[in-house]
């Protein structure tokens, strides 16, 4: 289900012994569609997963293991993105042992791996540090977290929107140590980052719009909802705060309401945005008041216009 379609023309040659295939050049030719395979096995396990559907992810990344294996070999660092997508599947699915086990082939991989990528080395540590943030072994979990972040800074850029997925997750972990301070710090740190590129994403919609008449959501729905589960986790995190910080929220609730504008759900956009206003009206002169403010007048003018709304 999850592949047959986009593998099943590539298949036939491969599983079809001629006379060329037997020859060298019909050999390279055969491990070129292998090849080929492997990355549309790839593309497909990464999109179901961002989809949810794991256990079409699931196939999908098993052919690209075996695929992996056919055209480079075993205990190849090359088999180490479909280790991770397999693990990611697993984890997903709940399969924790098979999980360990998957992630302990790639990380031994990658250590016989001196030529290993940063983003390898990241994908690898996030995988691990979610892993052990699930089994109770929190200190373990820190560990990874920071080799996460360490490699993806390498690799994207401390500020990069890739390296701050670990910022969130390892503040999740400190959360749960119960050390508030250590973890509204880096809440902050992501609520930061997220809110400047969603700044820049909202200018770059709004001149798409104005010179185009583009009004198709303008973020992916994938990235969509895994943002909106982490801004909201911060979100409540602050609310539920004894002392609640007013700019945090109005920050955080500002990103929600751009995200949902991005989306095109004006009904969100409007709630958040209200929220994101309260909490900066709180503050004297705070500089998101009036983002904020020509946001919510936006979001009512289109929800008055028959043609863009109510969504």
């Amino acid at each position: 289900m999850g592949i047959h379609e986009k593998i099943c023309k590539l298949l036939i040659p491969i599983r079809t012994p001629t006379l060329l295939s037997l020859q060298k050049a019909g050999r390279m030719e055969i491990l070129l569609k292998k090849a080929e395979l492997i990355d549309i096995c790839r593309l497909a396990a990464q999109s179901k997963l961002s989809e949810g559907r794991h256990q079409e992810a699931l196939s999908a990344a098993q052919f690209c293991l075996r695929c992996s294996i056919d055209v480079h070999g075993p205990s190849t660092i090359q088999l180490v993105p479909p280790y991770l997508l397999l693990a990611e599947a697993n984890f997903a699915l709940g399969n924790l042992s098979l999980v360990t086990d998957l992630l302990s082939q790639a990380q031994c991989t990658v250590l016989k791996s001196p030529e290993c990528s940063h983003a390898v080395h990241h994908r690898l540590h996030r995988s691990l540090g979610r892993l052990h943030t699930l089994t109770g072994n929190l200190e373990e979990a820190l560990l990874d977290f920071a080799n996460d972040i360490y490699y993806a800074s390498e690799e994207y850029g401390p500020q990069s929107t890739v390296t701050c997925g670990g910022y969130f997750l390892m503040a999740n972990v400190f959360a749960k140590q119960g050390k508030m301070p250590i973890a509204r710090s880096l809440y902050s740190e992501v609520a930061h980052i997220w809110h400047c590129h969603l700044t820049k994403l909202l200018k770059t919609d709004m001149e798409n719009v104005q010179t185009l008449d583009i009004w198709k959501p303008s973020v992916d729905k994938a990235q969509q909802v895994e943002l909106d589960e982490m801004l909201r986790t911060m979100l409540e995190f602050e609310q539920s705060n004894s002392r609640k910080d007013s700019a945090q929220i109005a920050s955080v609730a500002h990103c929600l309401a751009m995200l949902w504008f991005l989306g095109r759900d004006f009904l969100k956009a409007l709630g958040f945005g209200s929220t994101a206003l309260q909490a900066s009206q709180l503050i004297p002169n705070h500089d998101l008041t009036e983002p904020i403010q020509g946001l919510l007048q936006l979001v009512r003018s289109l929800q008055t216009d028959p043609q863009h709304g109510p969504n």
